[in-house]
């Protein structure tokens, strides 16, 4: 797509055109640092009660899906949070895949610091934990703790806790198992059967063409995984909130992930015609690029992209645009949510002194490279996320801005800490994004097949290095990678590559040597570093 949501277009435009816990082990407690209230938090000799935190995360949202970039979209609720707070243009995600993304967002590091790299990983029992986990932060710093929906550890060989979570609702059980928590499973197993039963076509991670095409879904938005948690946020809201804590309260859905099957009135707010096609780049087969590696080292990933491509390369013009329609509509119908659940954490006074956090933990292809949807890959529509601070605690001289300083997912930790006034281990790699330091650029890494593949991108560049190679073949020939160099500036949509052009071979290398020492500094700082 040239982005076909029309990248180019957007970037000319104005930017304003439960269940009780079951503990982790004791040894947190006794050494994470800041488990008391620290200088920030005394005014004039007194302790001040931090801000409530409200934490609203989608899955598989693009950067660009948020109406104050895309007029296309009506997303009114985050649009107010952006313009009256700070939207993070150039934020991006660590790993484009679920586990690992939100693994390395809630503990704070890079997979590869921890080892979960994929949506395949096995994951962290609780006894081994290497961190404590960002709600178990907030739990230890005073927080009531409130979690519902998606967190996505991965898999793991024994039952583990709600990792910080007093209350805590998941959903449906193939989201992942918590001891103490509540599934609509088992409340409202009618209404999940009617979802699992009209989403039964839509193949693995509901991805498959039919899950694209999606339709206009006939199930009752309560019985929809993210209806029915989004049903008891509301509930827990009413009645269960504890006025003598600061709230942590997380709110995640599972979508604007596919499948495309949504709810009758939010498709109705958008015009077909309005929607944009799938443009397609210049060539007919992927270059020789890490995609390409990654579509001939994993027969999983080559037969999805063939189906889709089969079928989207036949589709009528509005067909395609029904498809972009519907992820749109999903955009829509979840942000009511958060908007809904703002409006009860304002009749509850909670938005007076408060921090409101937006971001999803990927973006969506949505079509592009020759019909190319999910995620997996290193692109700018795969890797850039959402990201808005908004609320009271944001300083009044930021709010109504924009933050085009490299941003990344990893941040949302320190950053948190530091709005409820505690203090973290210096080693991890992200940045207080409402303090004044600022990195170079941002890093992100794919291990989806062979070899590692690793980004290194600022607002003007993008470096992607990469082996067509598996693991094993990579060790014993590293001075065989391969690369990819984009001017983000005169090719937002990446399609040429000038990694092997001498023009550009002093930037080239500068870029290179800059994603080493970030690896180099970040690697040091955890798990071996001083702390």
């Amino acid at each position: 797509m040239q982005n076909s949501i029309n990248r180019r277009e957007f970037l000319k435009s104005s930017f304003w055109g439960g269940s009780g816990l079951v503990s982790l082990p004791a040894i947190f407690s006794r050494s994470l640092p800041g488990a008391q209230p620290s200088d920030k938090q005394i005014q004039n000799g007194q302790t001040v009660r931090p801000p409530d935190i409200i934490f609203f995360m989608t899955d598989q949202q693009r950067w660009d899906a948020l109406g104050v970039l895309n007029p296309r979209i009506k997303t009114p609720t985050l649009d107010r949070l952006a313009r009256s707070g700070v939207l993070f243009q150039q934020a991006v995600c660590q790993a484009p895949m679920c586990v690992p993304s939100r693994n390395s967002m809630m503990f704070g590091v890079y997979p590869s610091q921890l080892g979960i790299k994929s949506n395949g990983s096995h994951s962290y029992s609780d006894a081994l934990l290497p961190l404590p986990a960002l709600p178990e932060r907030m739990r230890l710093a005073g927080y009531q703790t409130a979690g519902f929906g998606k967190t996505h550890w991965g898999w793991v060989d024994s039952p583990i806790s709600t990792r910080g979570f007093e209350v805590r609702v998941v959903g449906a059980k193939e989201v992942g198992a918590e001891t103490g928590a509540r599934y609509q499973d088992d409340e409202n197993p009618e209404g999940l059967a009617a979802y699992r039963k009209e989403v039964a076509a839509y193949g693995g991670g509901e991805e498959a063409v039919a899950g694209y095409i999606g339709a206009v879904s006939q199930v009752a938005e309560r019985d929809h995984r993210d209806g029915w948690v989004a049903e008891q946020c509301l509930k827990f809201l009413d009645s269960d909130v504890d006025p003598n804590r600061p709230l942590f309260l997380y709110l995640s859905f599972l979508k604007p992930h596919a499948g495309l099957n949504v709810p009758k009135r939010f498709e109705d707010l958008y015009d077909i015609k309005d929607m944009p096609d799938m443009t397609a780049p210049p060539w007919t087969e992927e270059p020789d690029t890490h995609l390409a590696a990654i579509d001939r080292l994993s027969a999983s990933h080559s037969r999805r992209h063939a189906a889709w491509r089969e079928a989207f390369s036949k589709m009528t013009l509005e067909e395609r645009r029904r498809t972009v329609l519907r992820y749109y509509a999903n955009c829509s119908w979840l942000e009511h949510y958060f908007g809904e659940a703002l409006a009860r954490l304002e009749k509850l006074g909670r938005l007076q002194n408060a921090l409101i956090v937006f971001i999803s933990d990927h973006g969506e292809m949505l079509g592009e490279r020759n019909f190319r949807f999910t995620k997996y890959c290193l692109y700018d529509s795969s890797v850039r996320v959402p990201l808005i601070l908004s609320g009271t605690a944001v300083p009044e001289a930021l709010r109504g801005t924009v933050d085009t300083r490299p941003a990344e997912l990893v941040d949302i930790l320190p950053t948190l800490m530091a709005a409820a006034g505690v203090k973290i281990e210096s080693g991890l790699p992200g940045l207080n994004l409402l303090g004044d330091n600022r990195r170079i650029g941002t890093f992100c890494e794919c291990h989806e097949s062979g070899a590692p593949a690793y980004m290194w991108r600022k607002q003007d560049w993008k470096l992607i290095l990469f082996f067509d190679k598996t693991l094993a073949e990579a060790r014993l020939a590293v001075n065989q990678a391969k690369g990819e160099l984009y001017d983000l500036r005169k090719d937002p949509d990446e399609w040429h590559n000038l990694y092997g052009d001498s023009q550009y071979a002093e930037i080239r290398e500068q870029m290179k040597t800059e994603l080493l020492m970030h690896l180099a500094c970040a690697w040091d700082g955890f798990p071996t570093g001083r702390g």
